[in-house]
């Protein structure tokens, strides 16, 4: 088995993989191509895998980890594979009570809501990590030339789901504790933010070859609340991981007065939703760095348009495709994640198209 505090960078050289050329701003020989949750509900044959095994349970097993990630590879061929995983999964690690409940989403026991609950907040261990590691080496030998992307959840996301005991609509636990009591909110991002950053570093000395950084909930927050609460912690976590000189990509829901402020944050990647055309997310990302290169973004068809019928498809998928040109490089995804009842040769004829246009 690989440790996680043994693990030497296996990482290939996938320098020619469109996925990495356009992360690097370079001309790839195709217009690359993923989807957010490409591995999941989407698919039957994850159902059948997963059927009777508890989310978090699969996370740390193995072998179904690497099944799980390889399936929309051998389905759909897409441009890179995404490690599966939850954005949880680190909190889980440390020890810290929840659980995945169908339906609901994260269910934390015992909320974090105070000085004495963030001091409480354990250390984590990296063996507890060493599952995700030996997944990540055995996905390593078996990809080929495929890219494999490792992620996590940022340090404001995570806070709110330990803030709120789960998910949350308004945040209002969450903002209410960053402005009444500030001192209390950056330890507890500063707590998650090592969690994350170890998290990560597992996976990148485990040989992935690009990351994701989900701040789900960031679209929450104003762009001064952002900078001030949320910014310097999401930073420390991409900076923190500059050592192994891959792609960073850093995405969020509702995001678009932020996105400047996210590529700050060190992002190589700025990811887009579906809210805002990829040729204006150039222009406000330019106009905020003028002497900075050139933005490289990804995203971002609605994943509510793969329910309208193909002809619409293309029509979008054409569209979107012509606005990533304004960017340095362009990673086409969806605008946030596959909707478990996406038909999924749906998804398979997108690769194809994208795949086509020149």
């Amino acid at each position: 088995m690989t440790t996680a505090s043994s693990a030497q960078s296996v990482r290939r050289d996938l320098a020619n993989a469109p996925l990495l050329a356009a992360a690097l701003g370079q001309d790839p020989a195709r217009t690359p191509v993923w989807f957010m949750r490409q591995a999941g509900r989407s698919l039957p044959e994850y159902r059948k895998l997963r059927e009777g095994t508890p989310m978090l349970q699969a996370c740390f097993t193995p072998d179904m980890v690497v099944e799980v990630t390889m399936q929309p590879i051998r389905r759909h061929g897409v441009d890179a594979a995404i490690f599966f995983s939850d954005i949880v999964v680190p909190l889980k690690a440390a020890g810290i009570d929840l659980d995945i409940v169908p339906g609901t989403g994260p269910v934390v026991a015992s909320p974090v809501r105070d000085e004495q609950a963030v001091t409480a907040l354990p250390e984590l261990d990296p063996a507890n990590l060493d599952p995700i590691a030996e997944a990540v080496g055995v996905l390593v030998g078996e990809l080929g030339d495929v890219p494999l992307i490792g992620f996590a959840g940022a340090p404001f996301t995570l806070a709110s789901y330990l803030i709120e005991g789960g998910p949350s609509r308004h945040h209002e636990r969450t903002k209410a504790l960053m402005k009444a009591e500030p001192d209390v909110w950056h330890a507890l991002l500063g707590r998650i933010a090592d969690y994350t950053l170890e998290f990560l570093k597992v996976q990148l000395h485990a040989g992935v070859d690009a990351i994701q950084l989900f701040d789900s909930w960031a679209g929450a927050l104003s762009e001064r609340d952002y900078r001030e609460f949320v910014l310097p912690h999401s930073q420390r976590v991409l900076a923190g991981l500059a050592f192994a000189g891959v792609p960073r990509i850093h995405f969020g829901v509702g995001t678009a007065e932020l996105l400047p402020a996210m590529r700050e944050a060190g992002a190589d990647v700025v990811g887009v939703d579906w809210r805002l055309p990829l040729d204006e997310a150039v222009r406000r990302l330019q106009a905020a760095a003028p002497d900075a290169p050139k933005p490289v973004v990804q995203g971002n068809l609605d994943p509510a348009v793969l329910f309208a019928g193909w002809d619409v498809v293309e029509r979008e998928v054409r569209r979107i495709v012509t606005e990533g040109k304004a960017a340095a490089g362009h990673i086409f995804n969806l605008g946030h994640g596959v909707m478990p009842d996406t038909d999924p040769t749906v998804l398979t004829r997108v690769v194809e198209l994208v795949h086509s246009i020149r």
